[in-house]
């Protein structure tokens, strides 16, 4: 069901706090917190976490006895003891998130559930300057999820890029943080833009707007990833 730890189904973080908890014997429950909580079907390929233990661990020796507890799904690469003030979602400075279209007539085979199979060329000139007056600080309610939590819907939309690959195009999305869905009513915004539906300029009125109806459709979640996440230099 995604990130969070819901009732509802199994989730990457109930998967990691029940590794956790397993490492040390199972003698408390341990809470994980992650730079960001990726909904149902997104996935992660540069998520950051943090959690306490009641005993020193070997950094080194922790992605091993953690995967040993983990589906097959979820996967810890890297880990290193940190400030016991650190927080994975808080001290983060930036995160990067790629999402991934293909293009081509055909569906891929492999890539099944791990892109959005638009089928049809894109212009992808039209779309880069269409992203260009989304970059910046702006007012994103056009672009968040009508149920988004977060206090304020502004945002500084550091990076909007495009890059053209052999079977079709990859959004590059970089900013401090994002509103819940922002990326991917972008995603579905520029994509009409591509099919020519839209203009660059009827982007711009979108956003101008502040009304999530004036937008383009969510784009399916299978396509996103969280490729990275920032925090400030030790």
């Amino acid at each position: 069901v995604g990130w969070q730890r819901q009732d509802n189904g199994p989730s990457v973080q109930a998967a990691l706090e029940q590794a956790a908890s397993a490492i040390i014997g199972g003698r408390m429950a341990v809470a994980v917190q992650g730079a960001g909580r990726t909904d149902a079907g997104v996935h992660a390929t540069g998520q950051a976490a943090h959690f306490d233990l009641p005993d020193a661990f070997d950094p080194d020796r922790l992605p091993l006895a953690l995967n040993a507890h983990l589906p097959d799904t979820v996967r810890v690469l890297s880990a290193r003891g940190v400030d016991d003030d650190f927080s994975a979602r808080f001290d983060a400075i930036g995160r990067a998130y790629r999402y991934r279209i293909v293009t081509r007539r055909i569906a891929p085979a492999l890539g099944r559930g791990l892109v959005w199979h638009v089928g049809q060329p894109l212009d992808h000139l039209a779309m880069t300057e269409a992203a260009q007056h989304l970059i910046g600080r702006h007012d994103f309610t056009s672009f968040r999820a009508t149920h988004c939590q977060a206090q304020s819907p502004v945002r500084t939309l550091d990076t909007l890029r495009l890059e053209v690959e052999d079977d079709g195009l990859s959004l590059i999305a970089e900013a401090r943080s994002f509103l819940h869905h922002q990326i991917r009513n972008i995603t579905g915004t520029l994509v009409l833009v591509g099919r020519g539906k839209w203009t660059p300029l009827d982007v711009r009125d979108a956003l101008a707007a502040q009304n999530r109806s004036a937008a383009g459709p969510t784009a399916p979640p299978q396509g996103l990833y969280l490729t990275r996440v920032d925090y400030p230099q030790d």
